[in-house]
């Protein structure tokens, strides 16, 4: 207890926490190792039990609909796609869906694509992708950034478009290319060129250049911290694994729960969003490649990531740099079936939040859930399939506890009871971002798509989608199966 607490001593909030949640561990451990006997249960009580649950349609709002959506195989960044631009990426999701939806182009009242880290000539990439996927110059195209809810803010725009009835169809997605980003001169740098490129004459150009310093030189990255708190997402994560007494071996074993999950799923052809994506001069790429299943033993070989050396953070419990690119086709109900689709849910209720950027910057899918279960009139017990971003496994677990506790809920939500533990057989059982891999922009399609075709699959009704963001942001959103 002494060495996880030892760096946040002048974290009030943090330390609370750790006081709090030290006594009353996570048993993710065992819940992982009685998953299959608890899975097996479960599946003998739904094939014996009828379920009779509501529809979530709303009176005089129209209900928007999934006609299907797909994605580029997600890849480690610096691999296959290092040699693309993002608009590329964004490209072939785009083409990739309309031969999967077979959807004519000039049907498509609007595309909305999510980013994070923006290609400068590509400002906005829904734009150049739809012109290069030979979409109409007609149909309008905007780019969102809402950090790693950049997909989830262009899906929920699309749903206000059509919900008011100024759109029919449209197409949302995202995109982000890891291998290539922008990294600017520095500050110093910019200025001088840009008063040279000013200067009217050869004494002015002169007397500028004099001013030039070595030190001009060194380039700007694009930041991996918080702009209002200078803290790395790692770290903050690190904090707040500590915080909530989320051990180093619980997360080596969510981290691995993820990544052989993830394994089954693609190899009995369960991730059927992935669509082939053929890289100019190279092979063609057909499935994810950050999948891979190691031992806990291998694991535990790696040092901290961030706070060393007392952190738990590792590379192997972290979600990894990702390019990778997801589009949907998203429709008024009424029009899918004009046009002869049969959609695979619908997309109902949905909720934005924001917290703490500093103590509670991870923990969105916690305030988001109750938000958005309230708002649909449902409970925890509702949900057939959960999909949450898993931006770490100490995320993720840290979420777990939050949502378990009353204490939490009490002193720091403004809620009497706790939100519930999602059932671990039911969470992301196609495996998450830590194994399938997490392009910043693209994810919450992926999210989306996987809770659709999870209820399909598996029979359900009703999905629960979450992630967190930067920024201390999050969302949550309903799926719901659309009927057989």
């Amino acid at each position: 207890m002494t060495i996880l607490t030892y760096p946040f001593k002048n974290l009030p909030t943090a330390s609370k926490w750790a006081l709090r949640f030290s006594i009353r561990p996570l048993s993710c451990s065992s819940q992982l190792r009685a998953a299959p006997v608890v899975f097996v249960f479960k599946l003998y009580l739904k094939a014996v039990q009828t379920k009779t649950k509501k529809t979530l349609a709303k009176p005089n709002i129209r209900n928007v609909v999934v006609v299907d959506g797909v994605r580029t195989p997600f890849l480690l960044s610096g691999t296959s796609y290092k040699d693309l631009m993002p608009h590329d990426l964004a490209r072939a999701a785009l083409t990739g869906l309309l031969h999967r939806t077979s959807v004519p182009k000039e049907v498509v009242d609007y595309i909305i694509f999510g980013t994070v880290i923006q290609e400068v000539k590509t400002s906005n990439v829904a734009r150049e992708a739809a012109l290069g996927a030979g979409f109409s110059d007609k149909t309008p195209a905007h780019t969102v950034t809402m950090a790693c809810i950049s997909a989830n803010q262009a899906m929920t725009t699309g749903v206000g478009l059509i919900a008011s009835g100024q759109c029919d169809v449209i197409v949302a997605g995202g995109v982000e290319l890891m291998s290539d980003v922008p990294i600017r001169h520095s500050r110093k740098m910019r200025k001088l060129m840009l008063d040279l490129n000013k200067a009217k004459s050869m004494g002015q150009r002169l007397s500028l250049i004099s001013k030039f310093r070595f030190n001009f030189l060194a380039p700007e990255l694009p930041a991996v911290s918080e702009f209002s708190t200078s803290e790395t997402m790692g770290h903050s994560a690190d904090r707040l694994a500590a915080a909530f007494a989320v051990s180093r071996l619980e997360q080596d074993e969510y981290a691995l729960r993820s990544h052989s999950l993830a394994k089954k799923a693609q190899d009995e052809g369960l991730l059927s969003d992935v669509v082939p994506f053929k890289v100019p001069g190279k092979d063609t790429v057909t499935k994810d490649n950050g999948i891979r299943p190691s031992s806990l033993e291998q694991m535990a070989k790696l040092k901290p990531a961030f706070i060393k050396p007392y952190g738990t953070v590792t590379a192997a419990n972290s979600s990894f740099l990702t390019d990778g690119a997801s589009a949907m086709l998203i429709m008024a109900e009424e029009k899918a079936l004009a046009m002869g689709y049969k959609p695979k849910a619908y997309l109902r209720d949905f909720m934005y939040v924001s917290q703490d950027p500093k103590d509670q910057l991870l923990l969105g899918p916690t305030y988001a859930t109750p938000k958005v279960l309230e708002k649909a009139g449902l409970t925890m017990n509702d949900i057939d399939a959960f999909e949450f971003h898993e931006a770490f496994s100490g995320q993720i677990l840290a979420n777990f506890k939050a949502m378990d506790s009353d204490w939490f809920a009490e002193n720091y939500m403004g809620r009497k009871t706790k939100v519930g533990l999602p059932p671990l057989e039911k969470f992301n059982n196609w495996g998450g971002s830590l194994s399938l891999g997490h392009p910043f922009g693209a994810t919450g399609c992926r999210l989306v798509m996987a809770a659709a075709n999870r209820l399909r699959k598996e029979g359900g009704q009703y999905g629960l989608v979450a992630a967190c963001a930067a920024g201390g942001q999050g969302h949550a959103m309903i799926v719901e199966a659309y009927p057989k």
